[in-house]
C-alpha cells in the first residue's frame, strides 16, 4: 500500500476514515478470515489477555515455558497411549516423549525448572496391558 500522506486541514479521525475508506475500495478487507463472523467480545466481561491467549491458540503457539509445556505434552501422550490398540504404537510414543524429556533436563536453564523425570515405560505399558492406564498425574485405580 502506498504512503498517503494527511491532507492540510485534514483531522486525525477524518485521515483515518478516509484511509479505511480507500482501502475498501481497493479490496483490502475481501477474504480476511473471520470475515461476515461476529468479534468474540460479547458474553460479559472477558477474560485477561483474551487476545493473546486467540492468537497463541490460533497459531498453535505456546505461552508456557518448556518445562511446563512439556508436563502438558505428557499429559497428551498418556492420554494417547490409553487410546492405542497396538502396544508398539503406545511404546513409540513413551520413548519419543522421554526422549524430549531427557533432552530438555539435560540442556534447559530457565525458570522455572524442569522437575519430569522421564516416565518408566514399563510401568506404564504394564498399567496400558491391565487397562488401568490413569490419566497423568492422578492414581490408577
Amino acid at each position: 500500500m502506498a504512503e498517503r500522506p494527511r491532507k492540510p486541514g485534514e483531522t486525525f479521525e477524518s485521515y483515518a476514515e478516509r484511509l479505511i475508506r480507500e482501502a475498501q475500495e481497493e479490496g483490502a478487507f475481501e477474504r480476511l478470515s473471520g470475515a461476515g463472523k461476529p468479534l468474540p467480545l460479547s458474553g460479559g466481561a472477558l477474560p485477561e489477555a483474551w487476545w493473546i491467549k486467540e492468537k497463541l491458540r490460533r497459531e498453535r503457539l505456546s505461552s508456557l515455558p518448556d518445562s511446563m509445556a512439556i508436563r502438558h505434552e505428557a499429559e497428551a501422550v498418556l492420554a494417547a497411549v490409553a487410546r492405542d490398540r497396538d502396544e508398539h504404537v503406545a511404546r513409540e510414543r513413551l520413548e519419543a516423549l522421554n526422549a524430549k524429556i531427557r533432552r530438555l533436563n539435560a540442556t534447559f536453564v530457565g525458570w522455572p525448572p524442569t522437575t519430569l523425570a522421564p516416565l518408566d515405560v514399563e510401568e506404564v505399558l504394564r498399567r496400558w496391558r491391565e487397562g488401568r492406564l490413569a490419566p497423568y498425574g492422578t492414581a490408577a485405580p
